[in-house]
């Protein structure tokens, strides 16, 4: 998937006003659309325009795209990063649904629904005289796995991409003090009521709906509740059998490594994974075993390792049902 510069597809600069984004998409369509332009390509640049338009139309789209922006260029071979869009706070409380015609690097980025679908992205605003409740706002943050086990009080940075009166996009920054309960899973909201958008005509608040999302460690995978980890072991460990201290999102402790464990051995700690509320099953851990040969780089681990080679007449081939030699 390579990344999408949307200000080179409607032809502004990165510092386009509001209006002057306007005013391009409204030039673009005129040349692109299909029932008007007499393009080869007028379809497909037309979608381009569209999406395009999507994003910088938006000062909350724009924003998050804008800070993604800079890491990269137009062409350019693109994933989103692990951490994409967290501490971004936008309206609405999800995000997706059916609707709109985009490409995969926007769907990758804002889901399929677009503006169009009412999701996080999406922002609205009360009108009239009457009371409205304010709109629901929504934010994904990054916790520790630690936190899931054991719980934690964390004060969060969140921005809130806005557009200021020459409708350029400005970022206004604040914090809150919020309470992670044990056992919550990744993708799990808290709700904080009436941390939303203010009300209009004297209406409540709107919620802040916080999504969660493990930190990446390079230690841990996160299924569900379950959570795998490698551990290395030396080969008279996995031979002979061992005990051997563990690290554990929820600490150390001893794990059993039985006596003929090869390397890629599964070992199942039940209910040593997340948490769960009462009535409901606590994961599971999961430790894959990986045999770590010492190298053969003196004179005293080369004669070691020729007196096995002497001693055991092991075939590792053979012993998984290959020819020797094959």
């Amino acid at each position: 998937m390579e990344f999408r510069d949307y200000y080179k597809i409607l032809g502004v600069d990165k510092s386009a006003t509001a209006d002057e984004i306007k005013k391009a998409y409204r030039k673009q369509a005129r040349k692109y659309h299909p029932d008007v332009s007499k393009e080869p390509d007028a379809e497909k640049r037309m979608q381009e325009v569209n999406e395009a338009n999507e994003v910088l139309s938006d000062a909350e789209k724009r924003a998050a795209y804008d800070q993604l922006g800079s890491r990269y260029q137009a062409g350019q071979e693109f994933q989103p990063p692990p951490d994409w869009g967290s501490g971004f706070e936008f309206s609405g409380r999800d995000f997706g649904g059916a609707g709109g015609d985009y490409s995969d690097f926007f769907a990758n980025l804002f889901g399929r629904g677009g503006a169009a679908a009412g999701g996080p992205f999406r922002s609205s605003a009360g009108q009239g005289g009457y009371q409205m409740r304010g709109e629901d706002r929504h934010a994904r943050i990054l916790i520790d796995l630690a936190d899931a086990y054991h719980g934690a009080v964390r004060t969060i940075s969140l921005q809130a991409p806005v557009a200021d009166d020459s409708g350029l996009v400005v970022v206004r920054e604040h914090s809150l003090k919020v309470q992670i309960p044990r056992g919550v899973k990744e993708g799990q909201h808290i709700r904080l009521a009436g941390k939303g958008s203010p009300g209009s005509g004297g209406g409540p608040a709107g919620d802040l709906f916080l999504e969660l999302s493990f930190r990446p460690d390079a230690r841990y995978r996160v299924d569900g509740r379950d959570v795998f980890t490698s551990l290395p072991v030396a080969p008279w460990e996995a031979a002979l059998g061992a005990g051997i201290e563990t690290p554990t999102p929820s600490g150390p402790l001893q794990l059993k490594v039985p006596a003929g464990s090869q390397s890629g051995r599964k070992l199942r700690l039940k209910g040593r994974g997340i948490p769960a509320p009462a009535g409901q099953d606590a994961g599971d851990l999961y430790v894959l075993l990986e045999v770590v040969l010492p190298p053969a780089d003196s004179d005293a681990a080369r004669r070691i390792y020729e007196e096995m080679a002497r001693e055991l007449a092991f075939d590792p081939r053979r012993q998984n049902g290959q020819a020797k030699g094959v």
